[in-house]
């Protein structure tokens, strides 16, 4: 399994059609590819964990890239040791006894025990804390391995931080590469990251046509696409190739915090003029909001200073955030922003349902929803130009038929444990690939 990260179903489509990526288009000759739907928010950490365990956030427990702790109150970035339900490489790894090799997949940090190899993700600040086993850190760090780049740079020089990426893209290659070629393995997920920090900061640059980056974004592209066939011509006779993302890509027209609207909506307050972490919300509150448009209620009984009653104020202060949040337009021209807003009743179904936000709103592509607690103004543009969609991610299967119109992130596991010969029960997706017999 290949992860290409936030890569749109739309994009490589459309390049392929104008001749672009062979090796793709080669692919397309031995298999299939479906439009996917991401996670509900389309947050790399939350689809990646959906796609591994084949279970939604409230079964896996990993619903954003930060998350928080009601009581006392406090934000935190979730990491492997609080998702909580098995995933594809433990599944076959210990369960199966398959070799299974493991690289950079999100949330996985701190790297758990498997029966193979595991390279943890962006989360592991120092590579010799990124490994099991551990002493694979020193193969890594022979081959110049690069664990991430560095997203800030972006801000400050482009041109630098860009040579960065195809740096730290060439060095995840080559790794990969050499875990094909010289460790066992029945089951290999490697993950590139770089591509979506690629379209975070010049998506747009792409789009308008930027002399210096619109040629090396497609540079990009063609070098992951020519990796694709690297890896397909050293593939053993038996295996079966797997590509897919986790999210699409747009244009981003402006950030949009939604705090500012729910401030100026009375809905919420703070004690003091320049707050700066959630244990600064004033007791009065009724809601908040963290990213990518999650909203809870400052609920009485959950909540450190909650303020809302269970019941029917609960239910009333989320009718009063919707119809705030879908009533935001864009000062410019005029457009809405929310597309909707959905109850955590209607999204999500697991032992963790009650640490999952009590709303998420859903933006029009553009419109990327931000969790600052404190901003002068409710729309801001900044360095980003690309933003997560929700329903273009793609999913590729070699030898297979994709038979599935409607396909999301939860339908992976399942169809993959079916080359396997495995079924397990309680899964929530489906497997799309046709039976033997159809």
């Amino acid at each position: 399994m290949l992860g290409i990260d936030g890569v749109p179903h739309s994009f490589v489509t459309e390049q392929m059609r104008r001749g672009r990526f062979p090796h793709f288009q080669q692919l397309l000759t031995e298999g299939d590819m479906a439009r996917m739907a991401s996670s509900v928010p389309p947050i790399s950490s939350v689809a990646w964990t959906c796609i591994a365990t084949g279970c939604n956030p409230a079964a896996h427990n990993i619903f954003g890239f930060v998350d928080r702790r009601p009581n006392p109150i406090e934000m935190f970035l979730p990491t492997a040791m609080d998702r909580k339900a098995p995933a594809v490489w433990d599944i076959l790894g210990n369960r199966f006894g398959k070799k299974v090799i493991v690289m950079n997949v999100p949330v996985n940090y701190p790297p758990r025990a498997v029966n193979g190899i595991m390279v943890s993700c962006f989360l592991a600040t120092e590579l010799q804390k990124a490994t099991y086993p551990a002493d694979f850190a020193q193969t890594l760090e022979a081959m110049g391995y690069v664990i991430d780049v560095d997203p800030w740079k972006a801000r400050e020089d482009k041109a630098a931080f860009l040579d960065d990426l195809f740096h730290a893209l060439d060095r995840r290659l080559h790794a990969t590469l050499h875990l094909m070629d010289h460790h066992p393995w029945d089951f290999f997920m490697s993950h590139i990251m770089e591509t979506d920090r690629l379209c975070h900061f010049f998506w747009e640059d792409w789009e308008n046509g930027h002399p210096q980056f619109a040629p090396r974004f497609m540079e990009f592209f063609d070098k992951v696409d020519a990796f694709l066939g690297e890896v397909r011509a050293r593939m053993p006779r038996d295996a079966r190739l797997v590509v897919l993302s986790d999210h699409g890509f747009c244009a981003l027209k402006k950030e949009v915090h939604i705090n500012c609207a729910l401030r100026d909506a009375g809905l919420l307050s703070f004690n003091t003029d320049q707050p700066k972490n959630l244990g600064h919300i004033a007791a009065a509150s009724k809601a908040y909001s963290m990213i990518p448009g999650r909203i809870f209620v400052n609920l009485r009984g959950r909540e450190q200073n909650g303020s809302v009653t269970p019941g029917a104020e609960y239910e009333r202060v989320r009718d009063q955030v919707a119809e705030t949040l879908l009533a935001i337009r864009d000062p410019e021209d005029g457009s809405p922003v929310i597309k909707s807003v959905l109850r955590r009743e209607d999204i999500y179904k697991g032992a963790f349902f009650e640490s999952a936000a009590d709303l998420v709103a859903l933006p029009f592509d553009g419109y990327d929803l931000k969790g600052a607690l404190h901003r002068e103004s409710m729309f801001e543009k900044t360095q980003l130009c690309g933003m997560h969609t929700s329903h273009d991610a793609l999913f590729y299967a070699a030898g297979q038929v994709v038979n599935c119109e409607d396909m999301t992130v939860l339908d992976v596991l399942p169809s993959v444990l079916s080359y396997y010969g495995i079924e397990i029960p309680g899964l929530e997706g489906r497997n799309v690939f046709p039976l033997k017999d159809e």
